[in-house]
């Protein structure tokens, strides 16, 4: 449970640092909401295609290094190689190369991701998946909250290189105290390979877009469900390289946003349990439509205040006498963030329950894997879109889109309902 726990924490160190901690130093040095939404974007596309490395992961293994431990120590040092490369990059001269080496290490990760999920599949028994997977996602979160929040506070005081070395640092040692140390057990002995490794990842790779293809059409509540993943689930803008921008165009300092950082990812934690416990009670598809809404109401609020007072479009922060936000604005900012969290922590977990709804036994893997993968490619073009929508529309107006755009998979709801098998006839009945 510890490994798990750890392991899961390097996941989450590496994506708070970038999409939290440095995209706010992106647009406190100048850098426009297009050109930081871009990078946001490209941080989630590893995640969207991970699917794609999994009969790599299945195939090249050694027994003798240990089939899955082998590829999260080789992940994690390539992790913290690809972190140190980006260090001397200035992102703000040269962001096409930055970008190109953070997306680099989001492969990586990516890639070790799905090395401790099957690892997780093959040592952990039935009554203990819950208990590790809630201690898995806590790990992320935790590890996204010190990525993010805990290195917008130590900028102030060691400058925003030397935060880089203590990313590698965290990364290092699970792999130093965890992932070495750890004896995998050998699994049942793996069938016999026909011909190269590569043919035998193209034939892992055809096996896996057959069995998608089988799992997506076999009902009327799969292919709708694909639909559905590829759909904004609810507003995302609060969660994305707009509350980035805006928090230093309203002229929060590291530590207030390394604070509110904080508190929104703790938030978010505890609600994605919640979420799950009130869709269980009272009905999936109720209680997701309601967490929808929720998500649209303090984006559209926050819009409104915005309006009102006038802050419409992108302030740039190294401009001479900027204007100055009410305290009413950085109020509001401030609420609709927390409330925003509560509603996206209550959906998570709860969407992510009804896709395991809709998915065939037979083919699960394959299947819940392609509409995680989908809703990941969902953030990815989310933030792309806003950050062009934020120099073109302003604010206000991006919200109100982004608000709308997420209630529409609502409507596809009622469809996602698995055919109940029909009773067998009594026999000798008219």
């Amino acid at each position: 449970m510890t490994a798990f726990f750890s392991l899961y924490l390097t996941e989450g160190v590496p994506l708070g640092f970038t999409a939290t901690a440095i995209a706010t130093q992106m647009r406190r040095q100048g850098l426009g909401p297009a050109e930081i939404g871009a990078f946001v974007g490209t941080l989630y596309l590893p995640w969207a295609f991970k699917w794609a490395v999994g009969p790599f992961v299945d195939v090249l293994s050694s027994d003798r290094f240990g089939r899955r431990r082998m590829w999260i120590v080789l992940t994690q040092v390539m992790m913290v190689l690809t972190l140190m490369a980006a260090m001397p990059v200035n992102f703000t001269t040269e962001l096409k190369l930055f970008t190109f080496v953070i997306l680099l290490h989001n492969i990586f990760s990516a890639t070790q991701d799905v090395a401790i999920d099957a690892l997780a599949v093959n040592v952990l028994k039935e009554s203990e998946r819950g208990t590790a997977n809630g201690l898995m996602f806590a790990g992320a979160y935790l590890g996204q909250a010190i990525g993010g929040s805990g290195v917008l506070f130590l900028i102030p005081y060691t400058g925003l290189p030397a935060t880089y070395v203590f990313v590698a640092a965290i990364l290092m040692s699970v792999t130093l105290f965890v992932a070495l140390p750890m004896k995998e057990p050998k699994g049942p002995p793996k069938p016999p390979r026909e011909g190269s490794a590569l043919g035998a990842v193209t034939r892992e790779i055809g096996t896996f877009t057959r069995d998608a293809y089988r799992a997506f059409t076999g009902s009327r509540a799969a292919w709708v469900g694909l639909i559905f993943a590829m759909l904004p689930a609810g507003a995302y803008a609060l969660s994305l390289a707009l509350q980035s921008n805006l928090a230093v165009e309203l002229g929060l300092n590291d530590n207030a946003i390394g604070r509110l950082a904080l508190m929104s990812t703790v938030i978010s934690a505890l609600c994605c349990v919640a979420g799950g416990w009130l869709s269980d009670r009272f009905g999936r598809r109720k209680m997701l439509a309601l967490f929808f809404v929720g998500t649209a109401i303090p984006g559209l609020y926050l819009a409104w205040i915005m309006q009102g007072h006038g802050w419409i479009m992108p302030v740039d922060p190294q401009m001479a006498d900027r204007p100055v936000p009410a305290e009413g604005l950085v109020n509001a900012f401030w609420g609709a963030c927390l409330l925003f969290s509560v509603f996206q922590g209550l959906m998570y977990g709860t969407k992510a329950a009804l896709f395991m709804d809709i998915t065939t036994p037979a083919v699960a893997a394959t299947q819940f894997t392609a509409y995680m993968a989908m809703s990941n490619l969902v953030i990815s073009y989310s933030a792309t879109w806003q950050g062009y929508a934020i120099t073109r529309l302003g604010y206000p107006l991006t919200l109100v889109l982004d608000g709308v755009a997420g209630l529409v998979c609502i409507g596809l709801m009622p469809l996602m309902v698995k055919p109940t098998a029909k009773p067998e006839a009594v026999a000798g009945s008219n």
